[in-house]
C-alpha cells in the first residue's frame, strides 16, 4: 500500500484545507524531500487572499508554499549530488533547459518554467516533496533547514543588488522593508554597499532593518523621505535605488531618489498596470533603470553567504507556526502585518 502523507491545500480564496495524498515516488534524476521548513511569501498571501497574481489564476485546488527545506529520504537512481541524510535548500523552478533564454544561462526567463505553488503547479506545504536533485542544493554543516527555506528569499535580494551592478563605496535607497526589502538590504551590505538608506510605513519592519544594518531608516508616512536621503547626500541622491514595496508611490520616487549616472532597479509589482514615470528626469540624469523576474544561478552563493556569517538570514523571522497552524498562519500574515515581518512554516 502507498505511503499517505498530509497536505494544506488552497481549495478558494482564504480556505485552506488539509488533505491526505499519496506520498510522490522520485522519478530517476529526483529527490523526495521531507519538508522541514517553508517561508510564508507575499505571494503565497496574494493567492490565499485573491486567487490570482495578475495572470496567474488559480483555477483549481492548489498547494501553496515554495520557500522550502528539507532532509532527503529516498533518491533517484541517477541522482549523484546529494544522498540520502543531506539537509536541502529547494530552488522552486525548473525549466526547459533548451530554449534560448535557458541556453544563455537566462534561465528565470524560460517560458515553460515549472514553478512551485505557481497555478497550476503545486509547492511544498506538504509533507513530502518530489524534485529535481539538479535544483535541491545541500546545506553545509551547522546550517539549519530555518535557513534554508529562506534562501529562496535571499536569492531575490541578490539578484537585485546584482541588477544595481552594487559594488564598494556606493550609496542606496531600499524602498520597502518587507522580506524581500530586508533580504536586499543584507544583500547590499554583503557586496560592500556601506551606506543604505530603508523607508517604510510599518515601524516594526523599519525596526528589523535598523537591526540589519540600515544606516538610517525613514518611516515614510511621517517624514518625507525623498527629501530626507536628498538633504543627506547634499542634493545628490544614491548610486543605487531599489524599490521592493511593490507601491505606485515608491515607484514613481525612485526616479527623484536616483543620482546622475545611478541606477534603478524594479523588484516590486505594484498592481496598478500603469505607472506615471518621468522618464525626462531618468535620461537627464542619464540613470538606467532594471527589473528583477526572480533569480539565477545564485543559490551556492547565497548559501555559502549564509553559511559563513556574512548574512544573518535567520534573525528575519518573527513568526513560527507548526504544519497544522497554516491556515491560521495565512489569516495572521494578512492580518497583523504590524508585527509580522516574516513568518515560517515548521514541520
Amino acid at each position: 500500500m502507498q505511503k499517505m502523507m498530509k497536505a494544506a491545500v488552497l481549495r478558494e480564496p482564504g480556505k485552506i484545507v488539509f488533505e491526505e495524498r499519496p506520498v510522490p515516488v522520485p522519478q530517476e534524476h529526483e529527490v523526495l524531500v521531507k519538508i522541514k521548513h517553508v517561508g510564508i511569501c507575499g505571494s503565497d498571501l496574494h493567492y490565499y487572499e485573491y486567487g490570482r497574481i495578475g495572470d496567474f489564476v488559480v483555477e483549481k485546488p492548489i498547494v501553496l508554499g515554495h520557500e522550502s527545506s528539507g532532509e532527503v529520504v529516498t533518491i533517484g537512481k541517477k541522482v549523484t549530488n546529494v544522498k540520502v541524510g543531506d539537509l536541502v535548500a529547494l530552488e522552486p523552478g525548473y525549466t526547459c533547459g533548451k530554449c534560448d533564454y535557458c541556453k544563455q544561462g537566462l534561465y528565470n526567463l524560460c517560458p515553460d518554467v515549472v514553478f512551485m505553488a505557481t497555478p497550476p503547479y503545486d509547492g511544498a506545504f506538504t509533507e513530502y516533496v518530489a524534485f529535481p536533485s539538479d535544483m535541491a542544493f545541500k546545506l553545509p554543516s551547522g546550517m539549519s533547514t530555518l535557513e534554508g527555506a529562506l534562501i529562496e528569499p535571499l536569492a531575490v535580494g541578490f539578484h537585485a543588488a546584482g541588477q544595481a551592478r552594487a559594488r564598494v563605496g556606493d550609496t542606496a535607497a531600499v524602498l520597502g522593508s518587507g522580506c524581500i526589502g530586508l533580504v536586499t538590504l543584507m544583500a547590499l551590505k554583503a557586496m560592500g554597499v556601506g551606506t543604505v538608506y530603508q523607508v517604510d510605513v510599518i515601524a516594526s519592519r523599519l525596526a528589523m532593518s535598523e537591526k540589519m544594518g540600515a544606516s538610517r531608516i525613514f518611516k515614510a508616512d511621517q517624514v518625507d523621505a525623498v527629501a530626507a536621503i536628498k538633504d543627506l547626500t547634499q542634493g545628490q541622491g544614491v548610486d543605487i535605488v531599489i524599490e521592493t514595496a511593490g507601491n505606485k508611490v515608491t515607484t514613481e520616487q525612485t526616479v527623484e531618489l536616483v543620482k546622475r549616472g545611478g541606477r534603478v532597479v524594479l523588484v516590486g509589482m505594484a498592481p496598478e498596470a500603469t505607472i506615471p514615470y518621468d522618464f525626462g528626469k531618468l535620461i537627464s540624469k542619464e540613470a538606467s533603470i532594471n527589473t528583477v523576474f526572480r533569480y539565477r544561478n545564485l543559490y551556492p552563493s547565497a548559501i555559502s553567504a549564509v553559511a559563513s556569517g556574512i548574512v544573518p538570514l535567520k534573525e528575519i523571522v518573527t513568526n513560527t507556526y507548526r504544519f497544522e497552524e497554516i491556515p491560521m498562519a495565512m489569516e495572521n500574515s494578512i492580518k497583523d502585518k504590524q508585527n509580522s515581518v516574516k513568518g515560517v512554516i515548521q514541520f
